[in-house]
């Protein structure tokens, strides 16, 4: 597919900059859904065949997105389902996980070591970055697994996952992507545990997401939060509770939600016509454009710029995070507003105008100036 092809499927408002928050799907997406809710209204046998498809349609989709197989993935409704999975399934031992992670990728962990599960070694690193060289300060002989984000919530930072991969050795490499699959390019198949939802930069909606698992994954985990559709046999009915699948089909739960199935799909579908490649450097040309704009603007850019994934943070000297938030919000703007900084996510939809817009909005006079 050619990229303007692409590119035309998206109708986000013009000064949407907050993917990392939420990423509107395309309108191949939303017309799949709704093609798929119309099935369900109808009962026949057909409709019920073209939603039994949906499910492996997906995963070949993941599949062919992270470079694994379709018998490696399992659908899961959400980033924190998945992390959850993996941290009651972990064997017994010391997890790797830094404190500055996003609450999806911690309460996992602790809930585990609550139940008796497993021990959390908390890393503090002082930047905030998950390195190899802050992994390795924490490695222990008795740490079986680490876990960490590809792209970092707050700063941007891209985890360099094939030195972290060569870093914890044979131990478990758990990676949330969730702010990273769409927006940048790494080498995916070196995650033992791969969790993400669909809902920001691969734009497929709310209740999308996936794991994809390796061999040494699935050989080392027990799949205790294992479902009956994670079986050995779903279809046997008996009233018994079978041991679970040899596969990562054990990590399923339930069936799974056609419909949010047929979204992912069409949403990585398209992804994959393009190039996910060709997509992360159009997100990279966006970034760059909007921090040319911001530092030209005298503001202060406080997220990555050397490993960086789709994330721009940055503060203005002198002036608060709220102020500058409605600066952005007086030329619409869409952004996140934190307490010490503003976050801007551009996609490879993002326009002009959206630089523009910003370069108005950072000449706004602040608050109570003459």
């Amino acid at each position: 597919m050619q990229t303007e092809t692409y590119l035309s499927q998206f109708d986000e408002a013009p000064g949407y900059l907050d993917f990392a928050r939420v990423g509107p799907p395309s309108r191949a997406v939303v017309a799949e859904a709704a093609r798929l809710i119309g099935l369900t209204a109808t009962g026949t046998a057909s409709a019920r065949q073209e939603l039994g498809r949906q499910e492996l349609r997906a995963r070949s989709a993941v599949a062919r997105l992270v470079g694994s197989d379709p018998g490696r993935v399992v659908l899961q409704p959400s980033t924190s389902f998945g992390l959850f999975q993996a941290a009651f399934g972990l064997p017994s031992g010391e997890v790797l996980v830094a404190e500055s992670e996003f609450p999806a990728n911690t309460y996992p962990w602790a809930r585990a070591e609550q139940a008796g599960r497993l021990t959390v070694r908390w890393m503090r690193p002082s930047t905030g970055r998950v390195t190899p060289d802050v992994v390795v300060e924490h490695l222990t002989p008795g740490v079986t697994a680490v876990a960490v984000s590809a792209v970092d919530y707050r700063t941007g930072h891209r985890a360099d996952l094939a030195a972290l991969r060569e870093a914890v050795g044979e131990r478990l490499l758990v990676v949330d992507a969730m702010q990273a699959l769409g927006a940048v390019d790494e080498p995916w198949e070196v995650a033992d545990v791969l969790v993400c939802g669909g809902q920001k930069w691969l734009r497929n909606g709310l209740g999308t997401g996936f794991a994809v698992l390796s061999d040494r994954a699935i050989e080392r985990m027990d799949p205790l939060l294992s479902g009956w559709t994670g079986a050995r046999d779903p279809a046997r009915l008996d009233g018994g509770v079978q041991s679970a699948s040899a596969g990562a089909s054990a990590w399923s739960v339930t069936g799974p939600n056609p419909v949010a199935a047929g979204a992912l799909a069409t949403a990585l579908e398209l992804l994959n016509s393009v190039g996910a490649a060709r997509v992360a450097g159009l997100i990279a040309s966006r970034v760059a454009l909007l921090e040319d704009v911001l530092l030209s603007s005298g503001a202060e850019i406080v997220s990555a710029t050397g490993r960086r994934g789709g994330i721009l943070s940055f503060r203005v000297p002198g002036r608060g995070s709220r102020e500058v938030g409605a600066a952005l919000e007086a030329e619409e703007i869409i952004a996140t507003v934190r307490a010490d900084h503003v976050r801007l996510a551009p996609h490879a939809s993002t326009g002009s105008v959206a630089a523009d817009r910003l370069r108005t909005a950072m000449r706004r006079p602040a608050a109570g100036s003459g």
